[in-house]
């Protein structure tokens, strides 16, 4: 990809259940601060892409990309972009191959959802559109996600206590981030202890139903930068679980993640840590062996090592991943890459990747972000 994608300004709202704030309050705020953070002029953005899963269906809401433009005084244009709960990682694409294409030269990018209008029953009525409608009717993302963990579990003779382990780090490592949804710690005990919902799964190893947005300004044009985009890319795979060559390694990310690390020449060991897609804590499993950073076989024995915190071979989910820090669907891949630019700029590290996926791994996309020179 080109070396001169950069960000240049990011905006994450504070994750939870925010009541008192609409979807368009919690946009306007993303979007302003975004703006602001990017020191332009807000006529210098040329170009909106709106990530959102199904403000439809919780907010009776359509038509985001105008509420988004009408932000702006000359009504720029704007697109909503949807592929679940990867929709922000492929709004951000969006963006960059409208810019790489010399469409643009500078434009944002929102994503945002608003999930605690409606009951929990509604919620995951919603949430189980990103599966196949016709074949998987009825089901349910827990319980698409427990039976992948009950297959990577057995086939790896490992116990729930590995993804007990995941929780307690990424709610350690929410500490630290004051916009996530959970700021407090829990022990193993505490974890393994929490109802079933779907076994193996229990209620701490699922992601919460969240509220916010996040922004990121990219551009083509010389800028001071947060970060530069070195690579990015996309992955698919079937809908449907039993349509797939393994229930324990998800393609779509090896697909994606290999692009990416092709694109910024790139390997997994050039990278020092990642915000990957911990819908579940079996999902983030997943991800380490997909992304490359430990092979399947050693993935949960790593993850019991303490080899994915400070002081490991790679910090995974430093903001508290989907699972602390929260989950908005439609907001969540803009915050990784958010999040890693800040992370970057401050320079905590120097090469980062964000890890997005939608439905139980049918799409996702992976963004490698670099220090700016």
């Amino acid at each position: 990809m080109s070396t001169n994608l950069s960000i240049i300004g990011t905006s994450i709202t504070k994750f939870g259940e925010l009541w008192e704030k609409s979807l368009v309050e919690l946009m306007t705020e993303a979007v302003t601060e975004a703006v602001r953070d990017a020191g332009v002029d807000p006529e210098d953005i040329e170009a909106i892409f709106v990530a959102n899963k199904a403000a439809g269906s919780f907010e009776n809401q359509l038509h985001l990309n105008a509420l988004a433009s009408q932000l702006f005084p000359h009504f720029p244009p704007a697109v909503h972009i949807e592929a679940a709960c990867a929709s922000g990682g492929a709004a951000l694409l969006a963006a960059e191959h409208a810019l790489l294409a010399g469409q643009y030269k500078t434009v944002l990018v929102v994503g945002a959802e608003k999930m605690t209008d409606v009951s929990a029953e509604e919620t995951t009525e919603i949430l189980a559109s990103a599966a196949d409608a016709t074949r998987q009717f009825g089901s349910t993302f827990p319980a698409l996600y427990a039976l992948v963990a009950d297959m990577y579990l057995r086939k790896h003779a490992l116990t729930s206590e590995v993804l007990a382990t995941i929780a307690v780090k990424n709610h350690r490592h929410a500490l630290k981030n004051s916009k996530a949804q959970f700021r407090k710690e829990l022990s193993l005990e505490q974890v393994m202890q929490s109802a079933i919902i779907a076994p193996p799964l229990r209620v701490f190893d699922c992601s919460p139903i969240s509220d916010g947005a996040a922004a990121v300004v990219l551009t083509t044009q010389p800028h001071k930068a947060k970060a530069r985009v070195a690579g990015a890319g996309q992955g698919q795979d079937a809908m449907v679980l039993a349509d797939r060559r393994s229930l324990t390694t998800f393609r779509a990310t090896s697909t994606a993640a290999k692009q990416a690390y092709q694109r910024a020449g790139m390997k997994p060991a050039d990278i020092q840590c990642a915000e990957v897609h911990d819908c579940f804590t079996i999902a983030e499993l997943l991800a380490i062996a997909d992304l490359g950073f430990f092979p399947e076989e050693k993935a949960g024995r790593a993850t019991l090592q303490n080899q994915t915190t400070l002081g490991g071979k790679i910090i995974i989910n430093p903001s508290g991943g989907l699972k602390a820090c929260g989950h908005p669907v439609g907001a969540t891949g803009v915050k990784q890459v958010a999040y890693l630019a800040e992370l970057v700029s401050r320079g905590e590290a120097d090469r980062v990747l964000a890890h997005n996926v939608g439905g139980a791994g049918s799409t996702a996309v992976v963004h490698i972000l670099e220090k700016a020179l």
